[in-house]
């Protein structure tokens, strides 16, 4: 597994340093890969409205976060017959993820960088908020056609799916007599000839013919007036014998119902896929700007003003993560000489915080686990 961080430092002679240093030891050990990651010139306010900023880009980093995992996952539901395929449509600007991440450049005619950072966290956020609530409408439609039909599908259980074993002239539908159809047991073949016409004194003579069978068992049709029905079905359970009553026009009309949603589905199948990818690389599109957002924010609070800092893109195999932290915080630590590896008890409120722990660089952590982008 990949673990992609985002980093930033101040360009102060010392840190200046110490990135060179940190490139010539993953060379050396390789530790990581590591490389330049963009960020234009934003438009910075105040203070107090970067401390607000802050916490609503925090919040929104996890609610855009959640709506990729939920587009990706039901892109894979939908894809269920070619979920090996799915991986590879899930692109960001028609470029696999971790290509778009390391060659990331910010899009200034969607997100103008002369907008103030709250107007940009707003689009962000409206984007990601409508994606999440069309996906949901989309999947209950899609859903629904996929239950019908299941439903339908379900019915076509023995006697349901004789259509093209059933003939008209098997069975009999009078005003006064009816056909019905009696799943039996191999091994009560020999019991059902010898009985049936016991089961009712209005069960026509030798009307019983074997339609259909299987390793099971096989599917009798017997013809009887329609009065003498209950009572058939009551004796035939005694000897357990599944009586079912068959519509062959129910039948015909249920396949073509089947045949209709098959048709739908596949239409909205396609519609659906469409707007999956399309709006899975949005989505995705929109969340490494959202990164790119609070690594600015923080390099402002963090390192101060007029803006002054590099960000990185580093990018290490799962089982190094904890070695090159080691070497990053050796390298790092006059930013914050109070700053440790493992302090988890640092208010949320402070700027630089990956996952709950607090580093004397800013960093924050690309959730690869989501797609398994290895």
């Amino acid at each position: 597994m990949t673990d992609l961080w985002l980093i930033s430092v101040p360009l102060d002679k010392k840190s200046l340093t110490s990135v060179e240093k940190l490139k010539r030891t993953i060379a050396k050990t390789s530790l990581a890969t590591c490389c330049r990651f963009s960020i234009p010139d934003l438009k910075v306010g105040i203070l107090d409205s970067l401390l607000i900023v802050s916490d609503d880009l925090s919040k929104l980093d996890t609610l855009t976060e959640s709506v990729i995992k939920k587009t990706y996952q039901c892109m894979r539901e939908v894809m269920e017959q070619s979920s090996d395929k799915v991986l590879e449509n899930a692109l960001a600007n028609g470029v696999d993820l971790m290509s778009f991440v390391t060659k990331f450049q910010w899009d200034k005619a969607k997100y103008p960088t002369a907008m103030p950072l709250t107007n940009l966290a707003d689009i962000i956020n409206k984007e990601v908020s409508q994606i999440e609530a069309e996906l949901k409408s989309r999947a209950v439609a899609y859903n629904s056609v996929k239950t019908s039909l299941q439903s339908l599908e379900h019915k076509r259980d023995g006697t349901c799916s004789l259509i093209n074993t059933v003939r008209k002239e098997d069975l009999v539908f009078s005003e006064y007599l009816t056909t019905l159809l009696v799943l039996v047991t191999r091994a009560s073949y020999l019991q059902w000839e010898r009985t049936y016409e016991s089961m009712s004194e209005f069960v026509v003579p030798r009307s019983s013919r074997k339609l259909d069978e299987d390793e099971k068992g096989g599917i009798f049709s017997v013809t009887l007036f329609k009065r003498a029905v209950c009572e058939f079905k009551a004796k035939a359970l005694e000897s357990k014998f599944d009586v079912r009553e068959y519509s062959f026009d129910l039948e015909e009309k249920r396949q073509q119902d089947i045949k209709h949603l098959n048709v739908h589905k596949k239409e909205q199948y396609g519609i659906f896929v469409r707007w999956l990818k399309l709006n899975f690389s949005e989505v995705f599109v929109a969340w490494i700007h959202l990164k790119a957002l609070r690594v600015f924010v923080e390099s402002a609070l963090r390192y101060g003003l007029p803006m002054n800092y590099q960000a990185l893109l580093l990018q290490t195999d799962r089982k190094r993560s904890k070695k090159l932290r080691e070497e990053l915080s050796s390298l790092f630590m006059h930013l914050d000489p109070t700053a440790t590896d493992s302090k988890t008890d640092i208010s949320s409120d402070i700027p630089g915080i990956c996952q709950q722990e607090y580093f004397s660089y800013i960093c924050f952590h690309i959730n690869t686990n989501l797609l398994e982008i290895s």
